[in-house]
């Protein structure tokens, strides 16, 4: 089993900046990819960033330039940096990966965490 924790959510100011930390732990062999999912009421949920196993990264066309998603592959930790928010950031940040626990697993399973609320309002 595999379990997905995440910290650094919090109030903002417009222009301030937030850096949100997912950690994957239990049984873990691989991992594909990692990323993180907003939902703000009334809205539907939205992928923000994604970053698989060969680095290649995936991001909203509304964060480009300034959220940063890396990842550290012997931690199981994948970051998100958020500069320059805005008030449109605000929502719910959900982590989200892709996993195997074993090497006789030919495919990945999907892992969700609990979310970490982000709220940007002067």
């Amino acid at each position: 089993q595999v379990q997905l924790v995440e910290s650094g959510g919090g109030l903002v100011q417009p222009g301030g900046s937030l850096r949100l930390s997912c950690v994957a732990s239990g049984t873990i062999f691989e991992v594909n990819s990692m990323g993180w999912y907003r939902q703000a009421p009334g809205q539907q949920r939205e992928l923000v960033a994604n970053i698989d196993r060969s680095g290649n990264i995936d991001y909203l066309d509304s964060v480009k330039g300034r959220f940063s998603i890396s990842r550290d592959d012997l931690q199981n930790t994948a970051l998100l940096q958020m500069n320059s928010l805005r008030p449109e950031d605000t929502g719910v940040y959900v982590c989200n990966a892709q996993i195997r626990s074993s090497i006789t697993e030919f495919y990945y399973s999907e892992y969700w965490g609990q979310g970490t609320q982000v709220t940007v309002s002067s």
